[in-house]
């Protein structure tokens, strides 16, 4: 009979905690108040439950607890209610984990200069976590990162407490899945990916993202499968980008429209998902996820000739877009040197204020380096450093349009208006195709 005893044990621990769940008593933590864990814990705390969300910087924290919203995919009246309601607070003292039934860990996971992983701020939360740990609860892991991380990684630091996987507490992975900017899919709408330790894991896990969410729960059989789930989706999207800047590479040369043909393409009602080229590839998963299973595939004797030559096409897109400056002001007898440029948005994509591996700066960086003047202007990011240097954004009037020698569409929003651009700029180099409903001085407009 010993032998069933820890299924027994789990399956008891498990029920309360499933208990509390559904009853919306459980006290949930959200560690990482950054881009994906604040609207995690803003959704948390409307679904009913306490939320106490954690920050190593005191900022975010205090922000939070004003009411005062940083993320451009949170409704600013819904953090207010919720920190109103006493839904949601944050703290930088992690004391409070003790407190808690389930902890949602959602730190950033960058890459280091060799372009390896960076567990830090994953294995530093474990051993905050781990410290605080006790039977009954419920460890998720949401931050992105290779195959093997949840399991080879946080269980042992969370075992080192000497509570057991599975059976004193559980443990999951499930990968956050949102997109800035998309007014469509959000975190509530967006099918939710779950995979556990352990069968007991995955279903209180499931439980919870089921009491919080609008869309439907996934459950896969490991953390792994959830893990490699989540880059398989950004390398897909990094490898067809590449593919797509490819093309525009091959029409510059050929001096067809890349955008025409995409668009002819997306007339096929099946087997083609239109993908678009752009000046580079930015924001933090697309361009950072496909190293995560390049390095772990290397354990495995596996090169990725693919994913790394994707990554090899996107992230030389920048210097295309400087040879093609180059080209333009070239035949107006202007040289790069000394010549005064707008680059029109910063953020790595429409209407978001997040700048994180955007290209554009990879633009201005070298379009600087030739010698350039560049002025830039972003809606969403009024000032920025780069390098050390502080840029500020201009206001985009007729003023600044006619002085300059030419302007850059680095990132497309929703916000200017291209009419005046097109009309008052001496010439437009359009890398995102922003300017396509534009009827008037096309002679004006290059397109990527």
């Amino acid at each position: 009979m010993d032998k069933y005893k820890p299924e027994r044990v789990a399956n008891s621990v498990a029920s309360e905690l499933i208990g509390k769940i559904q009853d919306k008593s459980a006290k949930i933590g959200v560690i990482g108040l950054g881009y994906v864990g604040l609207p995690l814990a803003v959704d948390k705390a409307i679904a009913g439950y306490e939320v106490t969300g954690f920050d190593i910087q005191q900022k975010r924290v205090d922000m939070v607890n004003q009411g005062i919203n940083y993320i451009g995919d949170v409704v600013d009246e819904e953090l207010r209610q919720v920190v109103s309601d006493g839904r949601l607070r944050a703290t930088t003292d992690y004391d409070e984990i003790k407190d808690l039934d389930i902890v949602t860990i959602c730190v950033p996971t960058p890459l280091d200069k060799n372009k390896q992983p960076d567990l830090t701020y994953i294995r530093n939360s474990a051993q905050e976590v781990a410290k605080r740990l006790h039977a009954g609860m419920l460890v998720v892991l949401e931050s992105t990162t290779y195959p093997g991380t949840t399991e080879e990684e946080v269980k042992p630091i969370l075992e080192s407490s000497g509570l057991k996987c599975g059976t004193d507490f559980f443990l999951a992975f499930s990968p956050e899945r949102v997109d800035p900017g998309n007014k469509l899919y959000n975190v509530k709408n967006t099918p939710k990916v779950v995979g556990g330790v352990t069968p007991v894991c995955t279903k209180v896990a499931a439980t919870l993202y089921s009491n919080v969410l609008e869309s439907d729960v996934f459950e896969v059989s490991s953390p792994k499968v959830a893990e490699l789930e989540k880059l398989y989706e950004n390398t897909f999207r990094n490898v067809n980008i590449a593919l797509a800047n490819e093309l525009a590479l091959i029409c510059d040369r050929m001096g067809i429209s890349v955008w025409e043909v995409i668009e002819a393409a997306s007339t096929k009602p099946y087997g083609f998902m239109a993908f678009y080229p752009g000046p580079g590839l930015g924001g933090h998963c697309i361009p950072i996820d496909p190293f995560y299973l390049s390095w772990k595939a290397k354990e495995y004797d596996y090169y990725t000739k693919m994913i790394e030559t994707s990554a090899v096409i996107n992230d030389a897109m920048p210097e295309f877009v400087v040879d093609r400056v180059y080209r333009i002001l070239n035949r107006f007898k202007k040289p790069l040197n000394g010549s005064t440029i707008l680059v029109l948005g910063v953020a790595y994509k429409k209407d978001i204020d997040d700048m994180r591996e955007s290209p554009a700066l990879k633009v201005i960086s070298l379009l600087e380096k030739e010698g350039s003047h560049v002025i830039y202007n972003d809606p969403y990011i009024p000032t920025f450093t780069l390098a050390g240097k502080v840029y500020n954004s201009a206001p985009v009037t007729i003023e600044l349009l006619a002085g300059v020698d030419l302007v850059v569409i680095t990132t497309d929003h929703s916000s200017y208006d291209y009419d005046l651009i097109v009309e008052q700029a001496p010439y437009v180099f359009d890398t995102r195709n922003a300017t396509r409903e534009i009827k008037h001085d096309r002679e004006k407009i290059e397109l990527l």
